[in-house]
């Protein structure tokens, strides 16, 4: 089967369906790969580039759709594109069928089968496929680069000889793919971040980026994003008002808002108001990721970047991927491989149309005649962080105290249940008719120094035993001095357990020196 990507007919849209890379991973599951001419220039990859990967350069769009079996696409196709397929033919492609209703019906009239890339699932075996998720990453990123293009100030703070710069203040609303994309760029380029998201569970992973999250005093029932494919549930309207009210409160204060709330298939939430807007400093900047689906900012105008009257520039652009458009094409060819992968288990060149397999069945809108969509749930549950344990966060630091060392403690127990059996074993030997009297000597002074040191370990909290490996490797060096002046013993149960101890303590400290130099590691600056 031949497989083939036209050029994009959208205004402004520069990404590519294939790429010279993709189309030699297709080669190898036994496809023949062809491609509009100039369909990859906007992304800088040349017709001459697609012939050295053994691509077919096909002159004409009329041409491509009628000579392959599959086609792959970035953009939903138009309705001329669309009255072009074929009956068996595939499409690949973004198509949003909850909206294009009237595409649907047009491919199933012409017997053809539609795969989403808009619709994969979002399971875990899924995310390399996710080809929103992988627009989103760039958008995100894309939306921080065009504040910093608007804003006339510094991201970090910087003291110079001319004076002190403050920091920007960043604050991302929505903490799904794109926002977290976007605060990861901001807190790298020195901002300091702030990001809210209907969804408690998100907060760890907001924090570890190094931004702070934004709580609300309010206990919203229902938010359980595993339940709505990965993307926050709607919000109930108390919560909403409680939702603008912090946001008005914030809204003095920042530089920047980034807002990429949406849920597919729903018009964007209006979290940025119009008096918000008005109470922002002038020569701020607000991105709207969310502009095709209405606008997340109430002044938002799509395609579009506007200056209000307090000078407050609001960016509502929807082609944030396609202005990355060799990266876009990179990321998203490779979500089309993969989805590729899955169709063609027998590396043959033949698609297997599996509606059992929960991807598939997940992303096809039409098939066999028949238009599939909407699809049922997926069989497993969505990808979703964990919630934390509320026990956890509500434990004072005493309780936390008691908690650490009552888990140290039972660790130790085992511990100490093997140095008195030890010890017990060597008594035993230690009493046979015919050892030296010597042995109860050594005997004693070993189980005192067992004793003291379990003493003075056991009160340390276990957190920091390992800053405490230099102390242990000054005891092992203590072990290893005792062991050699007790080497030459007559005794030979002696000289056994001092070499035995020498080898032991050995280990120890070439152990410890070595862990504590991967740690000193992790905190040295590349």
């Amino acid at each position: 089967m031949k497989i083939g990507a036209p050029k994009e007919v959208g205004q402004g849209e520069s990404r590519v369906a294939m790429t010279p890379d993709s189309a030699l991973q297709l080669q190898k599951l036994g496809y023949d790969c062809a491609i509009e001419t100039g369909a990859g220039l906007a992304a800088g990859f040349s017709d001459a580039l697609y012939e050295e990967a053994g691509v077919e350069i096909i002159k004409t769009p009329a041409g491509l759709w009628k000579a392959v079996d599959i086609i792959a696409k970035v953009r939903p196709p138009t309705e001329t594109e669309a009255k072009r397929l074929k009956h068996g033919q595939l499409l690949i492609s973004f198509f949003y069928p909850g909206q294009n209703e009237a595409l649907m019906e047009l491919a199933r009239s012409k017997g053809a089968s539609v795969i989403a890339m808009d619709m994969v699932p979002r399971i875990s075996r899924a995310q390399k496929m996710d080809a929103l998720s992988s627009m989103a990453n760039i958008a995100g990123y894309r939306a921080v680069i065009e504040a910093g293009n608007n804003f006339g100030r510094f991201f970090t703070g910087q003291v110079t000889a001319a004076g002190k710069v403050p920091p920007a203040k960043v604050l991302v609303v929505g903490a799904g793919v794109a926002g977290l994309a976007a605060i990861g760029t901001a807190t790298s380029l020195g901002a300091i971040t702030y990001a809210f998201d209907v969804r408690p569970e998100v907060a760890e992973q907001i924090e570890s980026m190094g931004a702070e999250f934004v709580f609300l005093e309010f206990e919203e029932s229902g938010q359980d994003s595993s339940s709505t494919g990965g993307y926050a549930a709607p919000s109930s309207p108390e919560f909403r008002e409680k939702q603008l009210e912090k946001f008005r409160e914030l809204a003095p204060e920042m530089d920047i808002v980034i807002t990429t709330a949406l849920i597919p298939g729903r018009d964007a939430p209006v979290l940025w108001t119009k008096d918000m807007v008005e109470m922002m400093k002038p020569g701020s900047v607000i991105v709207d990721l969310a502009a095709e689906r209405g606008g997340n900012c109430e002044l938002t105008e799509k395609d579009e970047k506007i200056v209000s009257d307090n000078g407050v520039t609001i960016i509502g652009y929807t082609d944030f991927p396609s202005r990355m458009a060799a990266q876009s094409s990179t990321l998203y060819s490779t979500n089309i491989r993969h989805m590729m992968t899955d169709l063609t288990p027998e590396k043959d060149g033949q698609v297997k149309h599996d509606m059992e397999d929960d991807v598939i069945r997940g992303a096809t809108a039409v098939h066999d005649g028949e238009i599939t969509f909407p699809p049922p749930p997926p069989k497993v549950a969505a990808i979703a962080a964990a919630p934390r344990k509320q026990a956890a966060k509500d434990l004072t630091p005493e309780e936390k105290r008691a908690q650490e060392l009552a888990a140290f403690k039972s660790q130790t127990k085992s511990q100490v249940t093997l140095l008195a059996v030890g010890a017990a074993l060597v008594l035993g030997v230690g009493l046979i008719p015919g050892m030296p009297a010597s042995f109860m000597q050594h005997f004693i002074v070993f189980v005192l120094s067992v004793f003291i040191g379990f003493q003075v370990i056991w009160n340390v909290a276990h957190s920091l035993h390992t800053p405490l490996m230099a102390v242990t490797n000054a005891i092992s060096s203590i072990i290893i001095l005792g062991a050699l002046i007790q080497i030459g013993s007559s005794s030979v149960l002696i000289t056994i357990l001092g070499a035995l101890g020498i080898f032991m303590a050995s280990v120890n400290i070439f152990g410890g020196f070595l862990v504590t130099r991967r740690m000193l590691a992790m905190f040295q600056k590349s």
